[in-house]
């Protein structure tokens, strides 16, 4: 007999907004019907007590939590131990970020992702390799003595992943024939500028051969000038182009935030954390390229002050965007879930609390702290 679980007595994030009085049905980890008013008799119902429901959290740039960092452990275990870390804060499905690094890490980091989505990890949706096709004008805290080209081989070993989940690569497109770019989208991966000193003119170009979107909107390229707008403006300009931003307070100023937001088409701005283990782990401090980084006040620097990554979970994101940059809360929610889905191709599975979607589900009160959430119906391990 199928079980079926109802959500309900809360607001519900649906494409309309917040509706109340509604019923979310789920069977087989799947939303089968939003109906309105009770639960049906013989549903197996959970009381949201007055909660909001929305779509879970779908972060992109995740280098690391629960003290682990991906570059130094590779392995699904690894990956296990950041999704469930992140997990407590809502999100349901991430990217794990290498940050640049050798060739033979990156296959070790390929083969875990592949190997963690056949066992079924929750959370874990692909990998994203933050480099190293990087520019070193721009490099932040990566080590520009990983940097290069790829050959022909190594491209083969990028797209390994192919149908066994997405695959996002964050390059300098500038040092890319159009030719490559094409033939990276022709298979699948899904490209974005990153710590790159492309002109406007070389993004565009760019967006033109297959880019999708920006890492990190801001850090790490070309800012927009009165007369070189830079990859920034390139970025802000097309309205087909999804652009990561890290909402933390450090990465870019509030006002720099809302006037890019409000530049831009709704649905094209996205949170991601650029989150560092130090998220929902217990130490304050850890190692990149064995060089320490250290924690504070909610900020990852090097001793000499440079930002690396963030100490960000993708709840507290959401809580930056409404009460710091003053959004509606269904926007911030779909910031960090919807949109995410669609940059991933995976909108019509993720992000959304309608028939037919996973049932990725979090539950927040009215601090908007993380009460609860449930990846394909299921919520997580005692």
């Amino acid at each position: 007999m199928t079980r079926t679980l109802a959500f309900h007595n809360g607001p519900v994030l649906t494409e309309r907004g917040f509706e109340y009085d509604l019923s979310v049905l789920v069977e087989d980890g799947h939303i089968v019907a939003v109906v309105p008013g009770e639960p049906p008799k013989g549903c197996e119902s959970i009381d949201l007590q007055g909660r909001y429901l929305v779509p879970g959290f779908i972060d992109t740039q995740v280098n690391g939590g629960g003290d682990v960092l991906f570059n130094d452990e590779p392995t699904v275990d690894g990956l296990r131990r950041i999704a469930q870390a992140h997990r407590k804060y809502g999100t349901t499905g991430l990217m794990p970020t290498l940050i640049s690094d050798d060739v033979a890490v990156m296959c070790r980091a390929i083969a875990a992702t592949r190997e963690a989505i056949a066992q079924g990890v929750p959370g874990i949706l692909g990998i994203h390799l933050e480099g190293p096709y990087l520019n070193a004008a721009r490099k932040g805290v990566h080590d520009p003595s990983k940097f290069h080209t790829p050959d022909g081989g190594e491209l083969d070993m990028v797209t390994a992943l192919g149908r066994d989940g997405v695959t996002m690569l964050t390059l300098a497109p500038e040092r890319f024939e159009e030719a490559t770019l094409r033939e990276l989208t022709k298979r699948g991966v899904i490209l974005a500028a990153g710590h790159t000193a492309a002109s406007y003119e070389q993004l565009r170009d760019g967006f033109a051969a297959g880019i999708r979107g920006v890492t990190h909107l801001f850090n790490a390229m070309t800012p927009m000038g009165s007369r070189e707008p830079g990859a920034v403006g390139a970025a802000l300009e097309n309205p087909d182009a999804w652009c990561g931003l890290i909402v933390d307070g450090y990465h870019v100023h509030d006002a720099t935030l809302r006037v890019a937001i409000a530049a831009r088409p709704r649905g094209k701005m996205m949170l991601v954390t650029d989150a560092m283990p130090p998220v929902g782990g217990e130490r304050e401090s850890f190692e990149l390229y064995g060089v320490p980084m250290i924690c504070r006040d909610g900020q990852c620097t090097t001793a000499d002050g440079t930002l690396a990554g963030s100490a960000l979970d993708m709840a507290s994101a959401v809580r930056n965007t409404v009460q710091r940059l003053g959004l509606p809360l269904e926007e911030a929610c779909r910031m960090a879930s919807t949109y995410p889905a669609d940059f991933l191709g995976l909108g019509s599975e993720l992000g959304r609390i309608a028939p037919g979607c996973r049932a990725d589900l979090v539950m927040l009160d009215d601090t908007l702290q993380v009460q609860g959430s449930w990846i394909a119906g299921e919520g997580p391990a005692a």
